[in-house]
């Protein structure tokens, strides 16, 4: 588990910074199914005291990305199939309609960031690099999803990812998996620059489902309902 200390200057109250760093901190996979996390480790990790810490926490418990255990710690919710089964069909709804909206906005040059972006991610795979693999995948992902002009639908995501980031944490660490994304990313591209709005859902919804396959069986092996 990693936290990075509170910079100077940073905006925002300091419950509100803290709930961001580990919010990201969720998102990126830095923390692991289960997990137990202590408030105090935390506030020393942030430099601060342990009662943003906790305000912080409660507000990601309330958004059920956490787990309150006791007044002193609280815990990443636990691998479940039903868990993970809610968060996978929730973001192939929600993505799939960002990546048709996508198609309808997109430009060459935002066209060619994303190709930057998948590159990097085909890349660090190949370099076996899996932290570097996932921000460039999360960077791709979301570089898509910001096309869609509605912030609001791009939090909706975000929170999906607050949820799905401690299950990417096991998928790349722990599970034997033949796919990891580069095709269907490959097949977004080409949708976005076509401007075919069904192919770029279908693309979207190919890749969370693909990846669902290794997850669903690694599940099935341990009995985790």
């Amino acid at each position: 588990m990693t936290i990075m200390e509170m910079q100077p200057g940073e905006i925002g109250s300091l419950s509100a910074r803290i709930y961001n760093k580990v919010r990201e901190g969720l998102i990126v996979g830095n923390f692991a199914p289960g997990e137990r996390l202590l408030m105090q480790d935390l506030a020393e990790q942030l430099g601060t005291s342990v009662t943003p810490v906790r305000e912080a926490c409660l507000r990601l418990v309330s958004e059920q990305a956490l787990e309150l255990r006791s007044g002193r710690f609280i815990s990443v919710p636990g691998l479940s199939r039903s868990r993970y089964v809610q968060i996978k069909l929730i973001r192939m709804a929600l993505e799939g309609l960002a990546a048709e909206l996508a198609a309808e906005n997109v430009t060459k040059p935002e066209i060619d960031q994303l190709a930057g972006f998948h590159s990097a991610f085909v890349a660090s795979e190949k370099a076996g690099d899996f932290g570097a693999a996932r921000a460039a995948n999360r960077s791709f992902h979301f570089g898509v999803y910001r096309l869609s002009k509605m912030p609001m639908l791009i939090g909706q995501i975000e929170s999906m990812w607050v949820s799905m980031g401690p299950i990417l944490n096991v998928y790349y660490r722990e599970i034997p998996h033949e796919y990891v994304g580069a095709e269907e990313h490959d097949h977004i591209l080409d949708a976005l620059r076509s401007g075919n709005k069904a192919k770029a859902r279908e693309g979207i919804e190919n890749d969370i489902k693909r990846a669902a396959t290794s997850l669903l069986r690694y599940f099935e092996e341990r009995d985790l309902a």
